[in-house]
């Protein structure tokens, strides 16, 4: 499954963009955010897929948990969304 990363400063249509292209190719994506900020923007961006994808008739739905990542060397926790076709 691909992975996206998003930061605070990640732009929500852009991801947006990348969730429907992913979501087209390859049927289902993974974000993943680190702290508020990022998890605002990433959740901005599955609204904003939504609605590029639903004229193709696809509805997507997101399942949200916790996942550990390595940043810099520190182990940090991380929330992940798997966004998938329902």
């Amino acid at each position: 499954m691909e992975i996206l990363k998003v930061s605070s400063k990640s732009a929500p249509n852009s991801v947006a963009g990348a969730v429907a292209g992913v979501i087209r190719e390859m049927g289902s994506v993974e974000l993943q955010a680190v702290g508020a900020g990022a998890a605002n923007q990433a959740i901005k961006a599955i609204a904003i897929a939504r609605g590029y994808l639903a004229p193709s008739g696809i509805d997507i739905i997101c399942i949200p948990a916790f996942a550990s990542v390595t940043i810099d060397g520190e182990e940090r926790t991380a929330i992940k969304l798997i966004v998938e076709p329902r």
